[in-house]
């Protein structure tokens, strides 16, 4: 008769490789790249932008939200530098 409380090996085991490969790409204090093309930058906000104006004209707040989102975060890359 088994016991149904205990973990199966091969779930745990194969859930701990997985977190650890992740952890040994990852070096100590480095934050993940962020996007380097600036103009790349540049046309993902002015399209987001564009987006967002559009649907606030067609009355749909929420999605309007979304893209204003979607172009402060092209923004904000566009004012940092690559490391």
């Amino acid at each position: 008769m088994t016991n149904i409380s205990e973990p199966k090996p091969a779930a745990s085991n194969a859930a701990s490789r997985r977190s650890q490969s992740t952890r040994r790409n990852e070096a100590p204090g480095l934050r993940r790249p962020q996007a380097r093309n600036t103009q790349n930058a540049q046309r993902n906000y002015e399209r987001y932008l564009a987006l967002a104006r559009a649907e606030a004209l067609a009355g749909d707040r929420i999605a309007a939200e979304n893209y204003f989102q979607h172009a402060e975060h092209y923004f904000r890359s566009m004012g940092e530098t690559p490391n």
